[in-house]
């Protein structure tokens, strides 16, 4: 993706409060009359967090997509870009409707329709929706004749927004390819701005499925291995590593081939095809044994595997290589240690 060359053509901007808290929904007359300088830093402002995003999402019903309102106020405006601001109404009413939680914050609702977005070396269109809820205070500082004056003021940050969704002009018929960004994205409150709202599923790309295989390894070793086999906690490391190591060094993923490179043992393998197989049915996801692998998902799930060893409170051993470099053992007096073996010490 690159968004150098997009243009924020056209804005509305709403307040919309907690529904439960009383606290009420404020529309605007008309769209946001800007100039093109402050067009272009609202442009980067908006879509600059979006460029290493590579989860994807589609608008979803389980019924039609015809029945998501989200998906229909969008079509809308992609294919007449002049409804915007009736249709930002709509949204904002939408959305006062789904903050009935508690602890959902008031804000202000940002409607875009952006032009010239290049994708995959293709230029389209899209439609941002923004939520700013958190203010950041700062002083301004103004020069009167002879002296300065100093006032306090509350406003946006620059640097983020709590809440964004961007619709890409693409797959309309499928729900279009969609990107979010919750920076409250845990607990109740945050359900309702990805399912509620908008009514997102998952795209099951590249990236959704090397994204959710890593995450099925790293569960059945950290939750399930011990449970069936005698494994220290260096041995899980070990597994841990060497199923990041196979993802980081192939550009297809095989299942069979993974389980034998990372596994080996007959039964470990027995076990891990069982866990598998279960953990997919319980939490309906589809994958394929057999796909391209995405660097950007390793790179992702790599930060979250765990490769430090800690003992007691003493010491902390990062394995990052060679399990057979490192022995554990029991002395006499039944206190446990761990033997290292290394050539070079830096």
């Amino acid at each position: 993706m690159d968004f150098s060359d997009a243009v924020l053509n056209s804005l509305s901007v709403h307040y919309v409060g907690n529904k439960t808290e009383a606290n009420d929904i404020f529309l605007s007359k008309k769209s946001l009359a800007i100039d093109d300088e402050l067009a272009a830093l609202l442009t980067d402002y908006f879509l600059h967090r979006f460029v290493n995003v590579y989860e994807q999402f589609k608008f979803h019903h389980a019924a039609s997509l015809q029945y998501n309102e989200a998906y229909n106020y969008c079509n809308a405006i992609l294919q007449d870009s002049t409804l915007l601001h009736e249709t930002s109404i709509h949204f904002a009413q939408h959305l006062y409707e789904n903050s009935s939680h508690p602890k959902i914050k008031s804000g202000e609702l940002y409607l875009c329709h952006f032009l010239n977005c290049e994708i995959d070396g293709k230029l389209i269109d899209a439609v941002g929706i923004f939520k700013t809820e958190n203010k950041g205070s700062f002083f301004e500082v103004h020069q009167q004749k002879d002296n300065f004056q100093i006032t306090y003021k509350e406003g946006i940050d620059l640097t983020k927004f709590d809440k964004g969704c961007l619709v890409l002009n693409k797959s309309a018929e499928d729900g279009f390819d969609v990107m979010i960004i919750d920076n409250q994205n845990k607990g109740d409150e945050a359900i309702y701005w990805k399912e509620k709202f908008l009514g997102l599923a998952q795209r099951e790309n590249i990236y959704h499925q090397t994204n959710q295989f890593l995450g099925i390894a790293k569960n059945f070793v950290t939750k399930q291995l011990d449970g069936e086999f005698e494994v220290s906690k260096a041995d899980k490391i070990d597994l841990l590593n060497r199923s990041v190591q196979y993802f980081k060094t192939h550009d297809e993923f095989d299942k069979e081939g993974f389980e034998q490179e990372v596994f080996v043992n007959k039964e470990i393998i027995k076990s891990f095809r069982s866990y598998d197989e279960s953990y997919r049915q319980n939490h309906e996801i589809a994958l394929e044994d057999n796909f391209e692998i995405s660097p950007q998902a390793v790179k992702k799930q790599a930060r979250v595997f765990k490769s430090v060893l800690k003992l007691d409170k003493n010491f902390h051993i990062y394995i990052h290589g060679n399990r057979e470099l490192i022995e554990q053992g029991v002395e006499k007096d039944g206190r446990k240690f761990y033997k290292i073996y290394f050539n070079e010490e830096n």
